[in-house]
């Protein structure tokens, strides 16, 4: 007697979940079917309707780009940005410098860009032969600075003199500017 009440019981919740399964399967396809139709359908049939522009629209809209600013104009201000980027805070650095140095150091040294610390720490104001004799150290690996080490191991002792002198003369430079 209890294993037909069991049998039984199993068999109404099965009844019971299929009833479910169908009434979600139902009410999926009355409002549009999951996948196909529906809302969903409607944004990829008006996606296929859109008008892709012509090769004559593209080089009207060049054309239209050109006019509006000369390229004399572009380029007058591109090298005014280029110059400015090489002398912010009055101090003028070497593209050397920029490429190999400004990306940690700063463009000026000072160990900050946008008011953000950067990795490496401030150069401003530091003695030329301090700096030079730190460089010779990270080149040799008498200190440890994997960075440094790497940006240094092609780098000639008389290019790691100029970066030297150049970084010991930024304080030098903003004085003589004021």
């Amino acid at each position: 007697m209890q294993t037909k009440n069991l049998i039984n019981l199993k068999n109404i919740v099965v009844a019971v979940i299929t009833i479910v399964v169908i009434y979600l399967m139902v009410l999926t396809a009355s409002r549009g079917g999951a996948y196909h139709g529906g809302e969903q359908g409607k944004v990829i049939e008006d996606i296929s309707k859109v008008q892709m522009p012509t090769q004559q629209d593209t080089q009207q809209y060049s054309q239209q780009q050109q006019q509006t600013q000369p390229k004399e104009e572009v380029r007058d201000e591109l090298k005014e940005l280029k110059e400015k980027a090489g002398s912010i805070g009055q101090i003028n650095v070497s593209l050397a410098y920029k490429s190999k140095c400004s990306a940690c150091h700063g463009i000026d040294g000072s160990g900050m860009q946008d008011g953000r610390k950067l990795i490496g720490p401030k150069l401003y104001g530091q003695d030329a032969e301090k700096i030079y004799k730190d460089l010779i150290d990270f080149k040799a690996g008498k200190k440890e600075n994997v960075i440094m080490s790497g940006l240094l191991i092609n780098t000639s002792e008389e290019e790691l003199r100029k970066f030297a002198d150049e970084i010991g003369a930024f304080s030098s430079q903003e004085k003589n500017q004021k």
